[in-house]
């Protein structure tokens, strides 16, 4: 048998070049007759194996007649009913090549998503220890969310799974994202909602969120991770392709890092798709919602009175405050990133936020305006006893009053 390449020679000399086959057969050592054959022939030669003949061959007529019957029968147990007696090889190569015959099918809907209709979110934690300072270290979580139309990826990791933190996680998410999907699809994280009766309710800190946005929920039902395959996939995604390899020095090295991959991640072509998520996301984001004037603020805010020692209480840390604002009540902000404290609007603390526990954080400008509000004057009387007499002009000039 003559190659596909001697096959498409022959042609190409006789019909291009009208060579006859006489001299066909002469350049190129064949038969005259094979030449011929391969003028005839419309179809390429294909080379075509002889079946060999199998041991189960004698035993397909009652394989057949099993699974007729009964057409999810293990091949283990057909083996028994027709009496195979060699290794299980052949018999599960055969079975495996008839069941098909007689097992109706079952065919999926495949899931499709319009652009701009939702987006997955999901907590994952990766197994990987980030350093809080002081020799601590921990496990935060991290936010993902995977659009469905285009598969485009967000991630941020947040300082925990509480739901001022949460929150602060996913607008930041949505701001990387630049729109808002119409609706969240979410799992059953308590800081965001609570089942009653077999029914999600969302938190009220949940609803203030979404209703800002103008952003619909749904909420899987516990024990289906199916419902959010994509974020499922994503998750696993980032453990096996970001992680190996990387040491983080903190959790904003480990959002620089994130943030960094993304892109790349982004960029890349995606299996079901068949293309990149960066070449959907125009057409994504046009149809999702536009990020509100005024975006929500999902941070913790308290209020409480400021003792003595002037420090606030946030977790397990202490923060610093300016000596002015002792005995008066004040708002206290945490984000993300910073704990700030307000008196009447105007800022007397701002501090980077500790994930490390039990710390004690100081402001060195607080420090010093105590010490000058302790500073007095001595008043020696006639009688020799000493007066400590407070200097007044010091708090004018503290408060910004002188």
């Amino acid at each position: 048998m003559i190659s596909v390449e001697g096959w498409a020679e022959i042609r190409r000399l006789h019909r291009a070049e009208g060579v006859s086959i006489k001299e066909i057969a002469r350049r190129l050592g064949i038969a005259r007759n094979t030449v011929r054959d391969a003028l005839r022939s419309q179809e390429p030669p294909r080379y075509e194996r002889q079946r060999r003949e199998w041991a189960v061959d004698a035993y397909e007529d009652r394989i057949r007649d099993l699974l007729r019957a009964h057409p999810r029968m293990p091949a283990t147990v057909i083996a028994e009913r027709v009496g195979w007696e060699r290794g299980l090889t052949q018999l599960k190569v055969r079975v495996r090549e008839l069941r098909p015959l007689f097992v109706p099918p079952d065919p999926v809907q495949r899931t499709e998503y319009a652009p701009g209709e939702l987006a997955q979110w999901d907590l994952w934690f990766p197994p990987v220890d980030i350093p809080f300072g002081f020799d601590q270290h921990g496990r935060p979580p991290v936010l993902v969310g995977v659009s469905g139309y285009s598969r485009w990826l967000v991630a941020r990791m947040i300082p925990s799974r509480e739901a001022h933190d949460i929150l602060g996680g996913h607008l930041a998410c949505l701001v990387e994202l630049g729109a808002v999907p119409r609706v969240g699809v979410y799992d059953n994280e308590a800081a965001l909602a609570s089942r009653h009766g077999g029914r999600a309710k969302p938190t009220e800190a949940f609803d203030r969120f979404r209703g800002a946005l103008g952003m619909g929920a749904v909420f899987c039902k516990p024990g289906d991770p199916e419902a959010k395959g994509l974020v499922e996939r994503a998750n696993r995604y980032l453990e096996t392709s970001f992680l190996p390899g990387r040491d983080f020095a903190d959790v904003d090295d480990f959002n620089r890092q994130l943030t960094a991959w993304l892109v790349k991640a982004n960029t890349r072509t995606h299996r079901t798709l068949r293309c990149a998520p960066a070449d959907r996301i125009v057409e994504d984001r046009e149809a999702m919602m536009a990020l509100p004037p005024v975006l929500p603020d999902p941070s913790w805010r308290f209020a409480t009175r400021i003792a003595r020692d002037h420090h606030v209480r946030v977790g397990t840390c202490d923060y610093s405050v300016h000596p002015r604002a002792i005995g008066r009540r004040v708002e206290v902000h945490v984000d993300l990133q910073d704990v700030t404290v307000t008196l009447a609007r105007d800022e007397v603390a701002r501090h980077r936020r500790s994930l490390a526990k039990h710390r004690t954080v100081t402001d060195p400008a607080h420090v010093r305006a105590r010490e000058a509000l302790r500073h007095t004057s001595v008043v020696v009387l006639d009688d020799g006893d000493q007066v400590e007499i407070r200097d007044l002009a010091v708090y004018d000039r503290v408060l910004g009053v002188a």
